[in-house]
C-alpha cells in the first residue's frame, strides 16, 4: 500500500479532524484476524466482512478507517474502534 505522501499528510479523521497516519502490519494483521473471526463491527453496528489491504489510524490511536482497492474510505460510519479489535 503506497499512498502519496502529500496526499496522506492532508488526511484527517472526519469525526475529530486527527491526524491520520498508514496503520502498522500488526494491527492490519490484527483486524483482518477479527474479520475472519466474524467478530468485527464498525461503528455503526454494521459487521466487517472484508479484510483491509490496509488502514488510516487515527492519531490518537482509537480509531482505524480501512483502505480497500487503494481508497481510503474516511466515513465515520465505516471506522473501526481499535479497542474492539482485540
Amino acid at each position: 500500500m503506497a499512498l502519496d505522501p502529500d496526499f496522506l499528510a492532508s488526511l484527517v479523521c472526519p469525526d475529530n479532524r486527527e491526524p491520520l497516519k498508514l496503520a502498522d502490519a500488526d494491527l492490519v494483521e490484527r483486524v483482518n484476524g477479527a474479520i475472519k473471526a466474524g467478530t468485527l463491527q464498525n461503528r455503526a453496528g454494521q459487521a466487517v466482512s472484508t479484510p483491509l489491504e490496509a488502514g488510516l489510524v487515527r492519531a490518537d490511536g482509537a480509531m482505524l478507517y480501512p483502505i480497500w482497492d487503494d481508497i481510503p474510505n474516511l466515513l465515520v460510519d465505516e471506522g473501526i474502534e481499535v479497542s474492539k479489535v482485540g
